[in-house]
């Protein structure tokens, strides 16, 4: 008799209310595979558009959802070394992205959650390759919300606009990627502005670490508060979670500064005025998420640093459906994490 295992599916429609419970077989790990348990897996806003159908309308249903989760490696298939049985393990977003140059077939079409099924399942089957070996101060919860938030904030921070100690970084917002860009421009001895239209999101913020709180709701021009905080020089880096209009990011910036953009809570387009940018020879780069070397180079970063990355609910697996929603109301500072197993 198959080995069965308990498993959430998007099926007969887009919405959380067509993802439901099923049991499905345990798969088995074929050629440089591996069968990872998963204990624990996080919510991201990308898996909320999965589901709600933002992403692809003709999706191959039914589709396990979610890509971050975290366990340990049970059953190692034919001619599979870089791991073993027993290695605790987190997943890699885009699982072809290994290091170097993304390409669509390394990124886009490797992505869990969709394309691929993802990891809302007691069990899952993936390349050996597409995995990292987790620190060992890290819980399954806390490794499990790594892959998309933190590598994307280490790419925002560490690879396309390197901070230094001293630099001053704006991160927009406290969710999970915000969490993640505050704890490791702080762990580089920089200086950080963060802004939100809660006072309490602001005041966890400042216990992670935030040096500097915006309230932009009371304080609409935001970017000239930013601007004044730095004394007029403008801040070097911007991580920017909203997208929509980008201009007064662009405007809290100093001469040569960037803003990484990260997101698109404000919309799948932008405003920019050209003159600003002009003038300030400022950057706009698009970041998503990361290669496994630069996975690797944060989880080193995160070992080193004693970062525990900051979760703000934690929800049983029959509560899935309930975890999901909530990223929807966004009103969580850090990371929504489901216990699997």
């Amino acid at each position: 008799m198959d080995k069965r295992m308990r498993a959430w599916v998007l099926e007969g429609g887009f919405g959380t209310e067509h993802l439901r419970p099923v049991e499905l077989p345990v798969p088995e790990p074929r050629r440089g595979q591996v069968l990872v348990r998963i204990r624990a897996a996080s919510v991201n806003y990308r898996d909320l558009m999965v589901i709600d159908g933002h992403f692809d309308r003709s999706l191959s249903m039914p589709l396990v959802p979610l890509s971050d989760g975290a366990g340990e490696v049970v059953a190692v298939g034919e001619d599979a070394h870089r791991l073993r049985v027993g290695d605790r393990v987190a997943t890699l977003f885009q699982q072809k992205w290994l290091g170097g140059r993304p390409t669509f077939r390394t990124t886009l079409e490797s992505s869990l959650g969709h394309p691929k099924g993802g990891v809302l399942a007691e069990h899952v089957v993936l390349d050996e390759e597409g995995l990292v070996v987790l620190p060992p101060a890290l819980t399954f919860e806390e490794g499990s919300t790594l892959p998309i938030a933190a590598v994307t904030a280490w790419q925002a921070l560490h690879v396309d606009a390197p901070v230094r100690p001293g630099d001053t970084v704006l991160v927009l917002g406290t969710g999970g990627v915000a969490v993640f860009a505050i704890q490791l421009a702080r762990a580089s001895g920089a200086r950080v502005i963060v802004t939100s239209s809660s006072d309490e999101k602001l005041a966890r913020a400042r216990e992670i670490g935030a040096t500097d709180l915006i309230n932009y709701r009371s304080t609409p021009d935001w970017d000239a508060r930013a601007l004044e905080l730095t004394g007029g020089v403008g801040v070097d880096l911007v991580v920017d979670m909203a997208g929509g209009d980008l201009r007064r990011s662009v405007r809290a910036l100093r001469p040569g500064g960037q803003v990484s953009l990260v997101g698109l809570l404000a919309g799948a387009s932008a405003e920019l005025d050209v003159v600003p940018m002009l003038l300030r020879r400022a950057r706009i780069q698009a970041i998503s998420v990361g290669s496994r070397d630069m996975f690797e180079d944060l989880l080193r970063a995160v070992a080193h640093h004693r970062i525990r990355p900051v979760i703000h609910r934690v929800y049983p697996f029959e509560a899935a459906r309930e975890a999901i929603e909530a990223q929807r109301r966004g009103e969580h500072v850090g990371k929504l994490v489901i216990l699997v197993g």
